[in-house]
Formats: C-alpha cells, structure tokens, sequence
C-alpha cells in the first residue's frame, strides 16, 4: 500500500514537472516570437512597402542590445531610458548608412547593408573591453517578460498598420511599383524611403533592447546575415504585400524551429524548399495582398455563408 501510495506521488509529480516544463517552453517560444514580429514589421516597412531588401538589418538590432545592456551595466540607467537612447543611437546611425542608400538600386541596397551588418560584427569584437568582444555580454538583467513583449509586438503591428495607410505608407507603395513614376508624380523617394529606412532601424533595435533584456545574454554571433536573412523569408512566406501575412510568416516559421528542436539543424534546408515552393506557386506569398480587417472578414464570411448555402441546396 505505501509502495502503491509511493509510485502515485511519484508520478504526479512527475506530471506536473512535464506539465510546467511545457508551460515554460510555451512562454519562451512566445516570447521569441513576439520579438521576431517586432524586426518582421520593421522588414516589412522597408521590403514589403518600399521595395528596399536589406541583409544588414540584423545590425540594427545587435545596436540597440549592446548600447542598451551596456547603458544599463556600466551607467546604472533605468531600462526604459536606456532603451530609448539605444534607438535613437540605432536611427542615428541608420541615417548615416541610409543617406546613400536610399539612391541606391534594389540588389546594390542588399550589397551595401550585407556589409555594414558584417562591419558592425566585427566593430564589437574590437571593442572588446566593452562589449565582451568573443565572449558576449553577460549580466545583462532580465527585466522582460511575455506580458511585455506581448504588449510591444501588438504596439510595433499597430504602428506599421497606420504607417501603411498613412501618406507615407502610400507613397512607399507607389515607389516599389514604380520609382520613376512615383517621381514624376511629385513624390520626394529620397525621402520617403529613409523615412520608411529609419522607421525600420528603430523597430530592429527595439527588437534588439528586448532580445538583451529577456536572454540577459548578447553574444556578436547572434545578430549575423542569416538572421537579416531569415525576417526577408518570414515577409516573402506569408505574403510581402500583406502585413498580415507578414505576421504569420514571422510566427510560423519561429514557432516552428522553437517546438521542433529535430527541425532546428535542418531549419535552412526547410527556409529553402519553402522559398522554392512559394516561388513557384505562390509568387506573392500565402496571403497575397489580403489583409485581416474588418471588411474583409465580412466578405470572407459572406462568401463562406454563400458557399455553405449552395451546398445544402445540393
């Protein structure tokens, strides 16, 4: 009987670690994923509206952790204060690449910021002394939590939602359908596509202070092409005309990986046949050009209502 008794406890116990053990793998990969929405909206700004690819927006998002975490560890700054001036450092630097970038062509735009990304990498292995060079920055406190990644993915969708029906938004659509034309028009594309470039840098690097904030670990690795590389895919996946898609392909593919760790090793061989696959037969990505709004459920739901109608007709 107390043997009996013995083995119940035990697995209760058992189950309830496996239980938490699920809960706290959920929140993480949550967590991952709401802050890979923030960089996917600022991808979005700059490639899914304006037309502009970028491989070195992984930078942006390594300058705002590092000037972030070092504000907070050497200078003993409030987490918030020091998250604000790490964007702003991130968009200041941002004008100063973006200035001859946005005269740039689309494929010498990825060239350019391919190598300001790498520049950045190894400008953090020379400042060793403060950056941890190799070894990262460690101690950084862990003051982010879900609930606050939550709130700033809804915030930074928000944001990139009014900025895609406000002028701005427009006009960085007229220039990715035709720059020229858009010139001709009236449109100052200098402008508007550094403000769309800035707007982009600052989402990165708000990305960035949280990625610092949550790990309370941030090593030169981690901000590489490859992940610059790997928010361009998540905007063509879902639909590169669509925020919404956009939104999905974010999720979706850092879900994935996250949940499926057998997946992880292969996560690039995955990223290439999906590429393919949409390439090929969904051009413009899953979504398309559809957007979750109001007025679209309502025509969806319509045409569902229809469709269910005939076929209880038949």
């Amino acid at each position: 009987s107390c043997l009996s008794d013995l083995r119940v406890l035990l697995v209760a116990m058992s189950r309830k670690r496996h239980e938490e053990g699920c809960m706290r793998l959920f929140l993480y990969v949550l967590t991952q994923v709401c802050i890979t929405l923030v960089s996917v909206c600022g991808i979005y700004i700059l490639t899914g509206l304006t037309g502009m690819f970028s491989l070195g927006s992984a930078a942006f998002m390594a300058i705002g952790a590092y000037v972030s975490g070092l504000l907070v560890l050497k200078l003993g700054m409030n987490m918030y204060l020091a998250f604000l001036l790490a964007i702003i450092a991130a968009v200041a630097v941002g004008y100063v690449i973006g200035f001859p970038v946005v005269r740039l062509r689309r494929d010498y735009i990825s060239l350019v910021t391919l190598g300001f990304g790498e520049s950045i990498a190894q400008l953090i292995l020379l400042l060793s002394q403060y950056t941890g060079g190799a070894f990262g920055l460690i101690g950084v406190p862990r003051k982010v939590n879900v609930g606050f990644t939550v709130i700033a993915a809804a915030l930074a969708i928000a944001l990139t939602a009014l900025f895609k029906t406000s002028k701005y938004g427009r006009q960085c659509i007229a220039i990715k359908s035709d720059e020229l034309a858009a010139k001709s028009m009236g449109i100052n594309t200098s402008k508007v596509k550094m403000i769309a470039f800035l707007l982009s840098c600052g989402l990165t690097a708000f990305a960035g202070c949280m990625y610092a904030f949550y790990v309370g670990y941030v090593g030169p690795t981690d901000f590489g092409w490859k992940k610059s590389a790997d928010w361009v895919i998540m905007v063509f996946f879902g639909g590169v005309n669509s925020l919404t898609g956009s939104i999905f392909g974010g999720a979706f593919l850092t879900f994935l990986p996250q949940y499926m760790q057998s997946l992880n090793k292969y996560r690039y061989i995955v990223y290439a046949v999906l590429v393919l696959f949409i390439l090929n037969f969904k051009p413009n990505g899953i979504f398309g050009e559809w957007e979750l709004t109001p007025r679209n459920m309502k025509k969806a739901l319509k045409k569902f209502d229809r469709k269910m109608r005939k076929e209880g007709g038949k």
